[in-house]
């Protein structure tokens, strides 16, 4: 029932502000509707839990445990069979258990101990105050609030489509562990990104499924006061109402926003049900809403962030919106400008000018009742802010928008950094290149994530049980030398075997399940042999990428592959965007191959690409390919994730391996300088099979008696050295809190 606002919530001093800042709410009260109960959401569904073992399901609604090996060994040991039915997933499962399995746990002294010790672990980490970031903080007076359109946390809740939600992903996580304030905020998609299947005759389908919210480790906000209302965010003359969900990380609460209301008209009930549609107009109303929605939500929790971090220009409305806010006050336009720019942090990952979100004046103008109108300015002055040489008058660029209103911004990588002041030159031409007010900070990868349980638990047999809290210590991983390579060559061995059981497993699935011809059976990987050289190329697939360049020479690679004392095997995992039917095509080639006999099974391409499976890639494979086009990745972060697991990195030095190569922890694929894209292949080409044929192989197959690989095993042993500290995610957030984030709460 809709009714007036409480007096007890009128008085409070974020209400006052936000009274001020939002008239249409809080004066309007009665036209605006009260949170409902969300749908496909029960609470109270699933067996009842014995008290003894009452906080599991506080356990599985955070997800402190995929990232803490003991955290995921309470659900394992609880029921392991059904642990694994559930996808990895706490909640799934323990809606799906017996209250008699339940009860049983519930008296189990063994696990009882495990349950007891991980609680007691789970409180101590959140409730201490002795953190890095309190020990560092110089007097940051509040919160970070951090945008971004998709979050990869864990593949129990898939709202993501690849490496930019794995890295906004990595950042809460670390967030949680350093301690630092931050509170993120996305997009609660329903039916997420698709799920991937290949056709019989090798062409990516897609499926979407509808995400189970009863199931999955979310829950609905809980607003300071109760039932909360729902926010509002005028869209073209009509209200769209958002719900807000909230997905606990460790420390940090992620916000994400929900249009599934029913106070929606229908066709803006589904605009936030899939991510990255096609639509530009259905994208562009997406933006607006996470930018405007995300700013009003955090108000509406109470939450006054003193930084506010935009991921990729996706997030720009957020901006935009403070500056509505600041003009609402009564502040200036040009001086409003320079205190939303006072506190925001822009952070780009698009190397090629065009792969900006840019859209045309006239859709804009469909929405200026968001825009200029909302503040109170002259349309042209508002163009202005997303307008710049070299642009059509009738575009609008949503990143020149985001560069305009960020006092700070940077790309991800040393090279990209060069490569984005060269693109945004245009912005401040009478500076020099070098000069451009954009710089770098290489991004990194959340180690408990990504590195086995089988490696932390190896690194603390031989670095230390601390190695967590020296992770970025360079000096620290000198020590990785005294792994005995005995030790080290069997443990990559058992993860390479666990690959190869997984990609097996999920062939047979697959073919039982959708009964499969049987010659697509061979192309998902179930003819891989754990003995020979594993290379995975798993990312987007997408031109620039080359995902084809290995495969440019059929034949001689065919030689390569089935050399029967030194066999070589290929894994291919990927998807093409939905509307992309040019890198559609790249992964029917790369699947028509696999399924070619004369290759004897020696490429697999494993659909539908997951973090779960990225988990396992990352670990088992021996070498890891990356091919983009030159100065086109802007950072990628897959070859860390690998390095940090022992696995051998073959890569363009472009992104972060320009960086990171040092000569002895992998190969380079240098190529050479080239005019046309097709020399540039060529070139790439050839270097990649001479690499394998003269280095790669050979090192691999030199064995001693006992059949160790000492010289790959040192080539191993120093990509995990100089990798981890360089491009952990720890290094890379303090780097974030210590340049940027503390000089931004300082203004």
């Amino acid at each position: 029932m809709v009714g007036p606002l409480p007096s007890s919530h009128i008085i409070t001093r974020h209400t006052v502000i936000h009274r001020e800042l939002y008239p249409d709410i809080y004066w309007k009260r009665k036209q605006l509707p009260l949170y409902p109960r969300p749908p496909n959401y029960d609470a109270d569904s699933g067996p009842a839990i014995p008290k003894r073992i009452a906080r599991l399901y506080e356990l599985a609604n955070n997800l402190w445990w995929s990232w803490h090996e003991d955290g995921r060994q309470v659900f394992r040991s609880l029921d392991y069979a059904q642990w694994r039915a559930s996808g990895h997933n706490p909640v799934k499962q323990l809606r799906e258990m017996s209250p008699e399995r339940l009860e049983t746990a519930g008296r189990d002294p063994s696990f009882l101990e495990l349950y007891d010790s991980v609680l007691m672990k789970f409180d101590a980490e959140l409730s201490s105050q002795d953190t890095w970031f309190t020990q560092t903080n110089p007097g940051l007076p509040g919160s970070i609030a951090y945008f971004s359109a998709e979050f990869a946390i864990h593949n129990s809740l898939p709202i993501y489509a690849g490496g930019l939600g794995v890295l906004a992903g990595d950042i809460c996580k670390e967030a949680s562990d350093l301690g630092l304030p931050l509170a993120a905020v996305g997009f609660m998609y329903p039916q997420g990104y698709f799920r991937q299947r290949i056709s019989a005759e090798g062409w990516q389908e897609e499926v979407y499924e509808q995400l189970s919210f009863t199931g999955a480790p979310i829950s609905p906000c809980p607003w300071p006061q109760g039932c909360g209302p729902l926010v509002s965010v005028r869209l073209a003359g009509r209200e769209i109402f958002l719900s807000v969900w909230l997905v606990r990380i460790g420390r940090v609460n992620l916000y994400l926003l929900d249009t599934n209301v029913e106070a929606n008209a229908q066709a803006d009930r589904s605009l936030s049900a899939r991510l990255y549609t096609p639509d530009p107009d259905e994208r562009l109303r997406q933006i607006i809403v996470l930018g405007i929605g995300g700013v009003r939500a955090l108000r509406l929790l109470g939450i006054s962030p003193s930084v506010w971090h935009g991921n990729e220009d996706h997030t720009a409305f957020m901006m935009l919106e403070r500056l509505r806010e600041e003009m609402v006050k009564g502040t200036p336009f040009r001086r409003a400008i320079d205190t939303v720019r006072g506190s925001t942090i822009f952070t780009t990952h698009t190397p090629v000018a065009a792969g900006h979100n840019i859209f045309p004046v006239g859709l804009m103008e469909r929405y200026s009742d968001n825009l200029w109108e909302s503040l109170g300015i002259a349309k042209e002055d508002f163009l202005q802010l997303g307008q710049h040489d070299g642009l059509s008058p009738d575009r609008f660029s949503l990143a020149a928008l985001a560069l305009r209103l960020a006092a700070r911004s940077n790309a991800v990588s040393q090279l990209h950094g060069r490569v984005t002041r060269k693109i945004w030159h245009v912005l401040w031409p009478r500076r020099k290149e070098d000069d451009v007010p954009i710089t770098h900070v290489t991004n990194g990868v959340h180690m408990p994530t990504w590195q086995a349980p089988e490696f932390q638990g190896l690194c603390q047999k031989y670095l230390g049980k601390g190695y967590l809290d020296k992770q970025d210590d360079p000096e620290f991983w000198r020590c990785i030398v005294d792994i005995p390579d005995e030790e080290f060559w069997q443990l990559r061995q058992l993860l390479k075997t666990r690959l190869i059981r997984t990609v097996q497993e999920r062939a047979r699935q697959r073919w039982v399940r959708d009964q499969l011809p049987s010659q697509q059976v061979p192309a998902m990987g179930t003819l891989l042999d754990p003995y020979a050289l594993t290379i995975a190329f798993a990312r987007r697939f997408t031109e620039y990428k080359r995902p084809e360049l290995i495969l440019s020479d059929v034949e001689r690679l065919k030689k390569i592959l089935t050399n029967p004392l030194r066999p070589v095997q290929i894994i291919f995992a990927g998807k093409s965007h939905p509307a992309d039917y040019l890198s559609k095509r790249l992964i029917n080639r790369v699947y028509v191959l696999a399924m070619d006999r004369s290759l004897q099974g020696r490429i697999a391409f494993v659909e539908d690409y997951d973090m779960h499976f990225s988990r396992e890639l990352v670990r088992g494979v021996d070498l890891w390919l990356n091919t983009p086009r030159r100065l086109q990745e802007a950072c990628g972060t897959s070859g860390m994730k690998a390095s940090m697991n022992g696995v051998v990195n073959l890569s363009v030095r472009d992104g972060w391996w320009d960086e990171g190569y040092n000569g002895a922890n992998g190969w380079a694929i240098d190529g050479a300088a080239a005019s046309r894209p097709e020399d540039e292949d060529r070139a790439d080409a050839g270097a990649i099979y001479s690499l394998l044929e003269n280095q790669i192989t050979p090192l691999y197959y030199d064995r001693d008696r006992m059949g160790i690989p000492h010289g790959w095993i040192k080539v191993a042993k120093e990509a995990i050295r100089s990798i981890s500290p360089a491009f952990s995610a720890s290094r890379m957030l303090k780097e974030y809190t210590q340049r940027l984030y503390f000089p931004q709460g300082k203004e």
